[in-house]
């Protein structure tokens, strides 16, 4: 099968696309060719091998995982002994957040992990949203979002950001939404209560108070975003921020045994992606796509991504030879 390989850390420029062997399902396992995947923020951090501390568990000189690629959607093509719950022609979808492996034509993963049966109806290149609403999600989990809670999220157009919008307001929240002039549409379109352009508002002398804030770009400070929460409000970032002052805070806020600010790490089960399935066949909850690239394009998709201006997700047609930009 076709992979896209990265032997070491580095630049987008040293990936090679080629020929590895087709995995073959243990006990438990099923295979899957994939139909569609997407170029991450967390795939770039792999690929760089930053930051540091994560090389720790992901390979301290070189990277353990070859091939990257966390979200996932296709066909199931093979099984392995006692699997029940698929079969070969299942359309699924789903995240690979350990293994990684979906920048490649075929998918080996345990059928515990986070995957489920693709709602009828929803093409392959919509389902690949999975890892932005994961994060979102369990931020949400963590607030305890229900309704009318008061939400503020700065950064509503990237992966997190549009996947925090929808699940926000599928909670019962009220969202505000903080976005860029080109990108206000947009947030209305996904059901933001009210939409912030941060190029033509300051958005931080709002009169409002909110019970939480949520950072979906790692850009915005917890100094800066304190006075407007309720005294019991809660901030949480997706990123590390300035001097990676979200951790250090985190910790802090722990030891003294508050919940002002939040850091918690996403986790993913069958369970949220089903979730995420009912939400898709609802309606509630769909996938913003910037641009579409084939897999032997996997460089220029990369270098996209790292621009950090994309629109919601990046897709990679493993099946393609080559894409096409969709605006």
């Amino acid at each position: 099968m076709r992979a896209a390989l990265s032997r070491r850390y580095g630049g987008p420029e040293q990936i090679e696309v080629t020929q590895i062997e087709t995995p073959r399902p243990g006990p438990g396992e099923v295979v899957i060719k994939l139909h569609a995947t997407t170029v991450s923020r967390t795939d770039c951090g792999m690929l760089r091998g930053y930051p540091w501390f994560m090389r720790l568990s992901a390979g301290l000189f070189a990277p353990r995982a070859k091939v990257l690629g966390v979200d996932f959607a296709g066909t199931v093509a093979a099984i392995g002994e006692g699997v029940g719950a698929y079969a070969p022609g299942d359309r699924v979808f789903g995240l690979s957040p350990e293994r990684f492996g979906a920048h490649a034509e075929y998918l080996c993963l345990p059928v515990t992990g986070p995957m489920a049966l693709l709602p009828e109806g929803i093409e392959f290149a919509d389902a690949v949203l999975c890892e932005g609403a994961w994060y979102a999600e369990t931020y949400l989990q963590d607030f305890g979002i229900g309704p009318g809670d008061r939400i503020l999220i700065y950064g509503a157009s990237g992966a997190i950001g549009t996947a925090a919008v929808q699940l926000a307001k599928a909670r019962g929240a009220e969202v505000t939404a903080v976005v860029g002039t080109r990108h206000v549409d947009l947030a209305r379109e996904l059901g933001a209560d009210r939409v912030i352009d941060y190029q033509k508002e300051a958005y931080l002398a709002l009169d409002e108070r909110f019970n939480f804030i949520l950072d979906a770009v790692g850009k915005a400070s917890y100094f800066q975003c304190r006075k407007l929460l309720l005294p019991d409000g809660r901030f949480a970032a997706t990123d590390l921020g300035a001097g990676w002052q979200n951790i250090w805070l985190s910790l802090w806020f722990g030891l003294i045994g508050s919940t002002r600010l939040r850091f918690p790490m996403p986790r993913a089960n069958p369970v949220m992606i089903a979730r995420f399935a009912s939400l898709m066949r609802a309606g509630q909850l769909k996938a913003v796509i910037d641009r579409c690239y084939g897999l032997n394009e996997i460089v220029a998709a990369y270098r996209y991504v790292e621009t950090a201006q994309k629109t919601g997700i990046v897709i990679l047609d493993p099946v393609a030879q080559t894409g096409g930009e969709t605006p």
